[in-house]
């Protein structure tokens, strides 16, 4: 059964999507917060939270195991400064919270 599976396609093909995914999540990891509408918000929540894990995971573990997350996050932010951020610097912040390392603030409506 296919119920569900219609979430966060954001009117965009597969490629486009996977591209505006790995652009968001290079500049939420490399400023710290973005803006963006909600809907993009939601979809790359998910995204990013899963690449943060990655990370966290890389922490404790063996040399190659390490490598190997973070080749897979290279592969889905496509930016290796980010992903060197990330897991170098950024990952000092996550490593004791068990998941839920976003937050979506909405600012309001805008003008226009």
């Amino acid at each position: 059964m296919r119920h569900l599976k219609h979430r966060h396609q954001l009117g965009r093909t597969k490629e486009h999507r996977a591209a505006l995914m790995a652009n968001l999540a290079s500049a939420l990891i490399t400023h710290g917060r973005i803006r963006t509408t909600l809907a993009k918000a939601k979809a790359l929540r998910p995204f990013v939270e899963k690449i943060i894990t990655m990370a966290v995971k890389a922490e404790g573990s063996s040399p190659e195991r390490a490598l190997h997350l973070r080749r897979m996050a290279v592969s889905r932010i496509r930016d290796r400064r980010a992903v060197q951020v990330l897991f170098n610097e950024k990952v000092s912040e996550f490593k004791d919270r068990p998941g839920g390392y976003t937050r979506i603030y909405k600012l309001g409506n805008r003008i226009g």
